[in-house]
């Protein structure tokens, strides 16, 4: 099948068909067969493995941000369109230029964040359930972006001093919150 191709070139989404009806309700668009996907490139892998970083990084401080969520992230430089010449030089193509782009994240909203555990210790429940709220972010805003949310997990692995530990216990949250959207 030649749209399952991965060519890292090649943005990964799903085309969406949307009927022109008054209730566009997300309800409504699931029972019209509506598929709507998140476009997957090399810049969303990129700012995906900066969100990891950044959790780490976080998490490695011992602080929990309590409300991990899309929303609550901003990129302060944003790469240019692709109808944006003016940060190219004659000798630099588009394509170099987003090559050498490095995203620069920040958190916001820490009105629900804490350090972690009352005595000083670690809790690695809390950092699970931080990153168990970005996934469902994820999901629940962006549809089709499981190569995302594994990319962040990937990069968090990677840079989280006691990430095996956090990535287990994230297993057990998991586990959990599937219990309890099948009996409320």
């Amino acid at each position: 099948d030649d749209d399952d191709d991965d060519d890292d070139d090649e943005p990964k989404a799903k085309k969406a068909r949307l009927d022109n009806d008054d209730n566009d309700s997300p309800k409504n668009e699931k029972e019209r067969g509506t598929t709507i996907s998140t476009l997957i490139d090399k810049n969303a892998l990129h700012v995906a493995y900066e969100i990891g970083s950044l959790i780490a990084s976080m998490h490695n401080a011992n602080v929990i941000h309590g409300d991990l969520t899309t929303s609550n992230m901003m990129i302060r430089n944003p790469p240019s369109s692709s109808s944006d010449d003016t940060n190219t030089t004659n000798t630099t193509t588009k394509e170099e230029a987003e090559e050498d782009w490095k995203a620069q994240l920040v958190l916001i909203d820490f009105g629900l964040a804490g350090t972690i555990g009352a005595k000083g210790g670690v809790s690695h429940e809390e950092k699970a359930v931080d990153l168990y709220v970005l996934e469902r972010s994820f999901v629940s805003t962006h549809p089709g972006s499981d190569d995302l949310v594994s990319e962040i997990l990937r990069a968090y692995k990677s840079k989280c001093q006691k990430s095996d530990s956090v990535l287990q216990r994230l297993s057990q949250v998991r586990l959990r919150g599937r219990k309890r959207e099948c009996f409320g």
